[in-house]
């Protein structure tokens, strides 16, 4: 299971909904890394994914979380990361699955399609599934090769 670590941002079409995220997260003990953005100003989302993205890989996050108005641009951006394994999701069995099947490590969420509520619904369930070994493990490790071809 995840330790309760959590690096968080967004772009500006995510902002409201991450905030949301932050206040409700700390109310339920996750220690929380806000890397932003914290207007409604026009940020370029690679530039956030890229923040989250560091702190997974480098260890200083149990898991990453993105957020943008669809979440779609976040989780491309963050699957272009050497170690990352980034999942848009947007009901209760991607949270689920995406932890076991996938063994994801940066969960994406669009504000334009969930309420805070259901946002911290989705994280709760992907931090807390574990992952699933055996023909999993062989696919994920698959993916990850992935990263080593030119």
């Amino acid at each position: 299971m995840f330790k309760k670590t959590v690096s968080i941002a967004a772009d500006h079409g995510g902002v409201e909904l991450k905030g949301a995220l932050v206040g409700l997260l700390k109310e339920r003990g996750f220690s929380v890394d806000d890397k932003g953005s914290f207007t409604k100003d026009s940020v370029d989302y690679p530039d956030y994914a890229k923040l989250v993205c560091d702190d997974v890989t480098k260890g200083k996050s149990s898991f990453g979380i993105l957020v943008c108005t669809s979440g779609i641009g976040m989780s491309i951006a963050a699957n272009k990361i050497r170690g990352i394994r980034a999942a848009l999701v947007l009901n209760e069995d991607s949270a689920r699955f995406s932890r076991m099947h996938n063994h994801a490590n940066v969960i994406c969420l669009g504000e334009k399609y969930m309420s805070p509520e259901e946002a911290i619904k989705l994280v709760e369930i992907f931090s807390s599934t574990e992952e699933e070994g055996g023909r999993h493990d062989r696919r994920v490790a698959k993916l990850m090769a992935f990263e080593d071809q030119k």
